[in-house]
C-alpha cells in the first residue's frame, strides 16, 4: 500500500504510541513452547493463547470432536479456556465440562461469564450455579461480567446487585477472580473502571484496525494497565468469521495474532473449530517473537483502509454517545 505523507506520519505516531504502552509483556516461562505471561495483578500464569470457549458449542462439532480439541489445547500448552453462560444455550459450558474430567480441570485456568439484560444480582446467582454444574468444577477462576454493550450496564452493574453476588461468591470460594468485558464502546468500559469496583481483569478488542477506529487500546488499555488489570484481548482478526483476514483479505491470520500478542496483554482469545485451526493457531502462539517498530508499522498501514466505517469491526455502535 502506497501511502501519502500526512497518513506515513499518523502510522508512525501510532506505531510510537505502541511502543510507549511497553508492548509484549515479558515471557515469565514457556510449557510445551508455549509462551505464558502474568494475568495483571491475580499474578497467575497464563498461556499466550486462550482458547475461545463459543466455539466449542457450535453444531458443526460433535460433543467428541469439541472435547478433544479442548483437551489437544491442553496437551499443547494452553491452560486459559474462554466460556460464557450464555454461549450456545448452554451447551459450550457443558462441553467444556466433560472435557475437564479426566484431570484436565486441574490444568487450566478456567473462565466462565454471567449475562443477563436486567444485570440483576438474582440472575447472577443462578447462573453461577448452572456454570458450576455445568463445567463439573466447584470453583471457577474467572467469573466476568460478559458484554458491557448498553450506555445504562454500567450503572445498572453497580446498582442492581451484581457486585454483591460476585464479592459474595469468592468470598464463598466459588470463584477466584472477577472481571468484566465488552467491545462496543471503550467509554462503557472507562465507566465500569472509574466506578470504583476492585476488578482483577478486563476483556477488550485488540486488533489493528482498533487503532484507527473508536480504539479500545489507545483509550482503555492504558488505565488498564495503570490498574494492573489483567488484560485479555478479542477480536483479533475483527468480526466473527475472522473479517480481516476472511472478508477484506488484508492482512494475515499469523499479522492479526502476533500484532494483538505484541499488545501488553497476558492473553489473546481465538476461537476454532477445527483441528488444522487449533493448530496453526498454536503455531503462531509459539512463534510469537516481539515485533520491532517497522513490523508494527507495516501491519497498521495495512489495517489502516479498511478502519474507517466499522464494516469490518461490526461489534462496535458507532452510533451510541
Amino acid at each position: 500500500m502506497s501511502l501519502g505523507r500526512r497518513d506515513f506520519f499518523k502510522i508512525s505516531a501510532l506505531a510510537a504510541a505502541i511502543t510507549s504502552l511497553g508492548g509484549a509483556p515479558e515471557t515469565m516461562e514457556k510449557r510445551n513452547d508455549m509462551p505464558y505471561r502474568v494475568l495483571g495483578k491475580t499474578n497467575e500464569p497464563v498461556s499466550l493463547l486462550c482458547l475461545g470457549g463459543a466455539h466449542m458449542g457450535r453444531t458443526s462439532l460433535t460433543d467428541d470432536e469439541a472435547v478433544a480439541l479442548q483437551r489437544t489445547a491442553i496437551d499443547e500448552g494452553v491452560n486459559f479456556l474462554d466460556n460464557a453462560y450464555v454461549y450456545n444455550n448452554g451447551r459450550s459450558e457443558e462441553l467444556m465440562g466433560k472435557a475437564m474430567r479426566d484431570g484436565y480441570r486441574d490444568k487450566v485456568f478456567l473462565m466462565t461469564k454471567t449475562y443477563t439484560r436486567e444485570r440483576d444480582g438474582t440472575g447472577a446467582q443462578e447462573q453461577l450455579e448452572e456454570s458450576l454444574r455445568r463445567l463439573q468444577t466447584d470453583c471457577i477462576d474467572l467469573w466476568q461480567v460478559h458484554q458491557v454493550m448498553e450506555p445504562h450496564e454500567p450503572q445498572w452493574i453497580y446498582e442492581r446487585g451484581i457486585l454483591d453476588v460476585m464479592t459474595k461468591a469468592r468470598d464463598e470460594g466459588k470463584v477466584r477472580y472477577l472481571g468484566f468485558t465488552g467491545h462496543s464502546r471503550p467509554e462503557f468500559h472507562l465507566e465500569m473502571i472509574e466506578r470504583g469496583f476492585d476488578w482483577d481483569t478486563l476483556q477488550l478488542p485488540v486488533n489493528a484496525v482498533d487503532h484507527h477506529w473508536t480504539s479500545f487500546e489507545k483509550s482503555v488499555l492504558p488505565e488498564a494497565l495503570e490498574r494492573n488489570l489483567g488484560v485479555i484481548g478479542m477480536k483479533s482478526l475483527g468480526g466473527s468469521p475472522g473479517q480481516f483476514v476472511n472478508s477484506a483479505n488484508i492482512l494475515t491470520a499469523r499479522e492479526c495474532m502476533h500484532y494483538a500478542m505484541n499488545m501488553p496483554v497476558a492473553t489473546v482469545v481465538s476461537g476454532v473449530e477445527t483441528m488444522d485451526k487449533l493448530r496453526e493457531n498454536l503455531a503462531i502462539a509459539k512463534s510469537f517473537e516481539p515485533l520491532d517498530e517497522e513490523q508494527v508499522e507495516d501491519i497498521l498501514a495495512k489495517a489502516a483502509p479498511i478502519a474507517e466505517g466499522g464494516e469490518f469491526e461490526p461489534y462496535k455502535r458507532k452510533t451510541v454517545a
